[in-house]
């Protein structure tokens, strides 16, 4: 297995559902987010999603924002050909999935790639630029760890710091 280089890494604590949108605004806010690819990492029920979706609407999505564990990939197109693709792998397990679903043209595509569960398609999925590890912590506290792996990677980390 290959490792991407980490460049730096964050320990933050969100105290509640706040906390996490207003990481997730601050991380909008980031110009160099409209091509990168985040990686979110976390057991069931840590909040992969539900930031995701903070992230989501921070960029400008209405409507409903649907979690893709069925359809694998949900796609979003904002003005001005700005698209997003969130994908969940919780149910990947077939690597001919990748190919059938055309996930590698999606992946060498412009636009934000958003990650859940990419430890279900190791080896096919590019390296992050930004990796967050979440788990619960005491009180239902959120405790994140924000990696980055590149450079487009360590300047979103500078939006992810504890508010």
């Amino acid at each position: 297995m290959l490792h991407s280089a980490i460049l730096e890494t964050r320990h933050l604590r969100w105290r509640d559902e706040a906390a996490c949108e207003a990481c997730a605004r601050r991380l909008a806010a980031r110009p160099e987010l409209r091509d990168a690819c985040v990686e979110l990492h976390g057991p069931l029920g840590a909040g992969k999603t539900t930031f995701v979706r903070h992230l989501l609407r921070a960029l400008g999505v209405t409507g409903r924002i649907k979690s893709p564990t069925y359809a694998v990939m949900e796609p979003y197109t904002l003005p001005g050909g700005f698209s997003i693709s969130h994908f969940d792998f919780y149910r990947f397990d077939d690597p001919r999935e990748w190919e059938d679903a055309g996930l590698r043209d999606v992946f060498a595509a412009p636009g934000l790639k958003l990650v859940e569960w990419a430890e279900k398609a190791q080896g096919m999925l590019p390296a992050p630029d930004l990796r967050l590890e979440l788990s619960i912590g005491a009180d239902d506290q959120r405790e994140v760890t924000a990696t980055a792996h590149t450079d487009r990677g360590r300047s979103l980390l500078a939006a992810c710091h504890d508010a």
